[in-house]
């Protein structure tokens, strides 16, 4: 084993005994606890390259260094490598220093020639030499986590297998500065599995960092950026619903979350390898396995700090930490569309009114378990109960235009109540025209034309328009116009009428030929 260099700070101090104080080598060795070899050694050195104390004196270490101990220079018999170019290279899939080395060798033995004799380096020192310059070029910058700021999420890599086929995904997350750890199985790694054990984690903690840290999963992140990722809508309505904010990791930096990746390794081992002889047929019965064993690894005493990570947790960021919103958070979903010209939008065949003002517009829907809501400039403009039935309607009778309204108000107990506040005639008449068609919209426009009737022949006529056409046997609105049209005389007694029927003395009771 090669002895130890001695510290230049100490030669740099021989020397000044040598030069200065004129001693011994005997004596400055002695005083310094050094050899008296280094001593002459050092002292020849600086003898051959002229140098006295107060020049000595004048240099830094470094550059005494260099001048008495100049840099060996390196052999020529061996060829340099493009360590730079080899670093990149390995980057690709399936590469190796091994087939770098080769063809290192290979263009090796093209340079040789006989005014330039080279030779490769042996395998074995071409990767020492490899290493030791990806060593120089690895940089790790501590990350300084303050109370209750951020909380990193992931999933682990392992699955457990469920006994119908299945297989559970591990999520895990740890707060910043206790390392706080929560774990939970998932059916899968779904934007919906991601964000519904987020909002378990964050329920596990009892608050909400101001920043929540995710890998960069395609079900968040709507577009990968180094710099500006953008998020899913859905992630989104989840910040907002929790008012922090959430910033996806960089693509192939796990040193941007290392607090979870550590975590992910925690529960790797204390946790699913302890599972691993179990066998579990159901998510639930993971999650049911999995809380006791959590609760162990977080009550664990640290190695070299003092305390565990819950109570670290409790005494640096649980006070630290915004409340949790009172209601509590649901998976929504957002779609972009457009108002048709019946004031409905579609989703998943069933149509919900929108505001007659909005239609042609373009409107998002954020969609839940229980509602629809429409969102015009960020703004709700309507909001429905969802329904599954596909090609129904959903309707609000304020979203449509006046005209529309009118028309949709109409409906078969209102118009027998219009007809009987006329009179029983036009009453019984109504109720013909609604029992007449196959269905009772089939009848709407007759009983409206009634209604038109009573606004230019009054309502007089019409009740005595309808007990002629009761008489007759017809309930055809057309006949009835043309009674209106063709007999003026339907308030005068006539003869030629039978007006000792219930209908003529109900027309006679109610004072209209008077």
């Amino acid at each position: 084993m090669p002895a130890p260099r001695i510290n230049m700070r100490k030669l740099k101090d021989a020397l000044r005994l040598k030069f200065e104080g004129q001693q011994s080598h005997q004596q400055i060795a002695t005083a310094l606890g050094i050899s008296k070899g280094v001593v002459t050694k050092y002292a020849g050195l600086a003898i051959a390259a002229r140098l006295d104390w107060p020049a000595i004196a004048a240099m830094d270490e470094a550059s005494l260094e260099r001048r008495l101990l100049p840099a060996p220079r390196p052999s020529d018999t061996y060829a340099p490598a493009d360590y730079g170019r080899i670093h990149q290279e390995l980057r690709r899939k399936g590469m190796t220093l091994a087939l770098l080395w080769e063809e290192y060798c290979a263009e090796t033995a093209d340079l040789f020639s006989a005014d330039h004799p080279v030779k490769p380096w042996r395998y074995s020192q071409f990767c020492e030499n490899y290493r030791r310059f990806a060593k120089s070029l690895k940089r790790s910058m501590r990350q300084i986590h303050r109370a209750g700021e951020k909380l990193f999420i992931d999933f682990a890599g392992p699955t457990l297998e469920l006994t119908g086929g299945e297989r559970a995904s591990i999520f895990v997350s740890a707060m910043g500065a206790s390392g706080h750890c929560f774990a939970m199985a998932t059916p899968a790694q779904t934007a919906a599995d991601w964000l519904g054990a987020t909002a378990q984690a964050l329920a596990f903690y009892g608050g909400v960092p101001q920043l929540i840290v995710p890998d960069n999963p395609r079900a968040l992140v709507a577009q990968a950026n180094r710099y500006e990722p953008r998020l899913t809508e859905s992630a989104l309505d989840f910040a907002r619903h929790y008012d922090c904010s959430m910033l996806p990791a960089r693509a192939y930096h796990p040193q941007d979350k290392a607090k979870v990746e550590l975590s992910v390794q925690l529960v790797e081992r204390w946790i699913l390898a302890r599972l691993r002889k179990q066998r579990f047929a159901s998510v639930q019965e993971v999650n049911e396995a999995i809380a006791p064993l959590l609760t162990y690894l977080n009550e664990r005493a640290f190695q070299k700090l003092p305390g565990c990570r819950a109570s670290v947790f409790a005494q640096i960021d649980a006070p630290a930490l915004m409340a949790l919103p009172t209601q509590p958070w649901e998976w929504a979903v957002f779609k972009t569309v457009r108002v048709h010209v019946d004031s409905h939008v579609e989703f998943e065949g069933h149509r919900y009114s929108a505001p007659n003002a909005l239609v042609g517009q373009v409107l998002q829907l954020r969609v839940t378990a229980q509602a629809v809501e429409m969102l015009h400039r960020g703004q709700r403009v309507a909001s429905h109960r969802r329904c599954a039935h596909k090609g129904g309607f959903t309707t609000v009778t304020e979203h449509l235009p006046e005209r529309h309204q009118a028309h949709a108000q109409w409906s078969p107990e209102r118009l027998l109540a219009w007809g009987e506040r006329i009179g029983l005639a036009c009453a019984q008449t109504v109720q013909l025209m609604l029992q007449r068609p196959r269905h009772p919209e089939h009848a709407y426009r007759a009983c409206l034309g009634l209604l038109s009737l009573s606004k230019r022949y009054g309502e007089q006529r019409l009740e005595a328009a309808c007990a002629m056409a009761r008489q007759v046997g017809t309930t055809k609105f057309s006949h009835i116009r043309d009674i209106l049209v063709n007999r003026r005389d339907l308030v005068q007694p006539s003869a030629a009428s039978d007006w000792s029927s219930p209908v003529h003395a109900h027309v006679r009771g109610a004072g209209y030929y008077q």
